[in-house]
């Protein structure tokens, strides 16, 4: 994806990308996930047709960042939160990403308040998708910062509320996606690649966001599991898995039609 860029002003870009795919769906088509309208690219050039949104580069936006963690944003997590943890430089933040050939929207969080009234929308996934959640609501708020919202957390399911706008955006922490169950006896981490039963839980929500990937590289003690069930070789775990999670999207989405997105992989380096 041409250039990367490390730390919090990535998943910011992301989460606008992902913000432009979920007003696809209250929008008139005209923007998608993974092609877009190509529009006017400069004053003096307009093409038709549609373009790949992710071919293209970070170019400098003196108009950036879409929000201030220090002064719009006072719910970003401490280890998620580069200038608060340090990181002295700041030119990071000023990248915008651009297709090669089309123009994309500038993020306006009012209209999508607007188009978003009375949705509830779930992330599920790691920290990668945190961070694109804690983004997303970050911009949102900065939106409408004289709002109020409120912002709970039981167990592993963070609630982000714009009771104005009658808005929600919730946060799974789910790693892995099929369950992880600890057994009656040792009490060790089994992996069950074939059960999901947790997935009662994404049911009655307008969107879904998912993603999974950075916990399956994980080795020794930083690895939470300790058996997979069934037992493959080990470079398929994580097929067979996606494998179960798509026969479950298949079952939500035919009793109730909603809005899917699935993340594999962050492009950080």
């Amino acid at each position: 994806m041409g250039k990367v860029l490390h730390g919090f002003g990535l998943f910011a870009c992301i989460a606008v990308l992902l913000a432009l795919c979920l007003l696809l769906i209250l929008h008139d088509g005209k923007y998608c996930c993974g092609r877009v309208q190509k529009k006017q690219v400069n004053e003096s050039q307009s093409i038709g047709g549609s373009s790949n949104l992710f071919e293209g580069s970070w170019v400098h936006d003196d108009t950036y960042p879409l929000y201030d963690t220090f002064s719009s944003c006072p719910f970003v997590e401490k280890e998620f939160d580069c200038r608060k943890n340090g990181r002295p430089d700041s030119q990071y933040l000023k990248l915008r990403w651009k297709p090669d050939t089309c123009a994309l929207p500038r993020f306006n969080g009012m209209d999508m308040l607007r188009r978003l009234k009375g949705k509830k929308i779930l992330f599920v996934g790691d920290s990668l998708i945190l961070n694109q959640w804690q983004s997303l609501t970050c911009m949102l708020h900065s939106a409408v910062p004289k709002t109020n919202y409120t912002l709970t957390r039981k167990g592993d399911l963070s609630t982000f509320s714009l009771p104005e706008f009658e808005v929600s955006i919730m946060m799974s922490r789910n790693a892995f996606l099929v369950d992880l169950v600890k057994t009656r006896t040792g009490g060790s981490m089994v992996l069950k690649l074939d059960s999901i039963e947790n997935g009662n839980a994404w049911k009655g929500y307008d969107m879904l966001i998912f993603n999974t990937w950075h916990w399956w590289l994980h080795k020794g003690s930083k690895q939470p599991i300790s058996h997979f069930r069934p037992i493959f070789g080990k470079r398929i775990y994580i097929g067979f898995a996606i494998e179960t999670w798509k026969k479950n999207m298949n079952l939500v989405i035919i009793r109730a039609p909603l809005n899917l997105s699935f993340l594999a992989y962050n492009s950080v380096s």
